[in-house]
């Protein structure tokens, strides 16, 4: 790179370690249940041109039956595969000598990730796809921001002006964003507070009638009693999208105990989000399901506030799901098949309306997706990926930082509060949820703020 900054870090030292957990309850991924998480955690140590040195931590689930669902190959076997690449992917990063800003950096990387997942790939049933790489990357790109951050004393989101930032949004996203700034399009401060989405999971007992087996761990079991304990006022419902009566009836409940027990707490506004995991067959299915569920429960079908990937992530290999006549009822967010700048501009053309942001697709490219998706007048929003501990505090930061997304996800209070302890007493305003909302305040830490 020609232009530098003294503000530059190189990679010194990586290290990477795992934690495995069980979910209090099972969830459902694209039809299939999981009921339990490994987590990728990443340390790395960084210099400044200067010498000056900090530790950086980055942290996400694996989460290999979304990143990496298969036929062909079992849950062990698309773990394995993410975690050698994992092992690969620290070699690379603590072998990479450039000194540049952590945007650069992850750019950078992410390339060379992508070409070793292509070789572990040679000796698998299936090729590791390319949003499986992005989800083992993304810890090593969240630890290099929060090193960064660190190193400087500042919030990592301070740090994407030309002050530190050594090329302009037109070195990443083309001539359109020529002489534009990243942090245009970020906050430097984090919103005070934020509501919570809650997740209504396919496998959830909505009533004490679905109650056939109590985990009884003292955490609400049912939609009300999680309504009631967290002050509910937005929930994500999952879809099967493979029939149509199962998931128009589902909608039409959550809506009824909803509107039972919010009258119950004076509770007058909420909303929900509609979430397919890509399962849906065609856009016919999503467009008859919203016409009837405005039939059946006007006021739910009011309340529902954007439609998350209904159809195929694969957008080239699918050109007739356009979501046209679909967004015209109801915002519908890309997620899965958000992988880069082209995955987003041909979504936009295929009629998606808005974006999906996960930390877990690596803070750089999160950050630079959230600028080309403000540029295009995009509906925003960030899901997490059931993650604990420092990963929530990262997918929460994103969400707290970014203009116009108005909600966060927290799954894992749900399905894998074990993997949250130790973390409610440092951050209770994130951990410990009141009147449906995060306090996002105490998000302005140095680096990322986890650790």
């Amino acid at each position: 790179m020609t232009q530098t900054k003294p503000t530059d870090i190189r990679i010194a030292e990586v290290r990477i370690s795992y934690e495995d957990h069980l979910y209090r309850a099972p969830i459902k991924f694209g039809g299939v249940a999981v009921d339990k998480a490994t987590i990728l955690n990443v340390e790395i140590e960084v210099a400044t041109r200067a010498g000056k040195t900090a530790r950086g931590f980055g942290s996400m689930p694996l989460s290999n039956i979304w990143g990496f669902p298969s036929k062909v190959m079992n849950y062990d076997q698309t773990l394995a595969a993410m975690t050698a690449l994992a092992e690969r992917c620290a070699k690379i990063a603590g072998e990479h000598h450039e000194t540049a800003h952590p945007v650069d950096l992850g750019v950078e990387l992410e390339e060379k990730f992508l070409a070793a997942a292509d070789e572990i790939s040679v000796g698998l049933a299936q090729p590791i796809p390319k949003l499986a790489t992005l989800v083992v990357g993304s810890p090593f790109d969240a630890a290099l921001h929060d090193a960064f951050g660190k190193v400087h004393g500042v919030s990592c989101f301070h740090t994407y002006g030309p002050d530190f930032m050594n090329r302009d949004l037109g070195a990443y996203l083309g001539s359109d964003y020529a002489g534009e700034s990243l942090d245009a399009y970020v906050l430097r401060e984090p919103k005070a507070k934020m509501p919570l989405y809650h997740l209504v999971g396919a496998l959830d007992p909505l009533d004490t009638a679905e109650l056939t087996k109590p985990v009884g761990d003292g955490l609400p079991e049912t939609l009300g009693d999680w309504i009631r304990f967290n002050g509910l006022t937005h929930m994500k419902i999952k879809l099967n999208g493979d029939e149509l009566a199962w998931d128009l009836e589902r909608i039409v409940k959550v809506d009824r105990i909803a509107t039972e027990t919010q009258r119950e707490l004076g509770v007058t506004a909420w909303n929900y989000s509609l979430d397919f995991n890509e399962r849906c067959q065609n856009v016919e299915y999503l467009i008859e399901l919203i016409r009837k569920l405005h039939e059946r429960a006007p006021a739910g079908f009011d309340r529902v506030q954007y439609i998350e990937q209904p159809t195929s992530r694969d957008l080239r290999a699918n050109p007739q799901n356009r979501m046209h006549e679909a967004a015209k009822l109801k915002p519908v967010v890309i997620d899965e098949s958000l992988t880069d700048l082209e995955t987003l501009l041909l979504a936009h053309e295929m009629g998606y309306t808005g974006a999906a942001l996960k930390a877990c697709k690596g803070q750089s490219q999160s950050l630079l997706m959230a600028a080309a998706a403000q540029k295009l007048g995009m509906f925003l929003c960030v899901q997490d990926l059931t993650c604990p501990g420092a990963s929530l505090i990262h997918s929460a930061s994103l969400a707290a930082h970014v203009p116009g997304v108005a909600a966060i996800e927290s799954n894992s209070r749900q399905y894998c509060p074990v993997a949250n302890r130790g973390w409610e007493d440092r951050f209770p305003g994130i951990f410990k949820v009141r009147d449906g909302s995060m306090d996002t305040s105490c998000l302005n830490g140095n680096g990322l703020g986890a650790i």
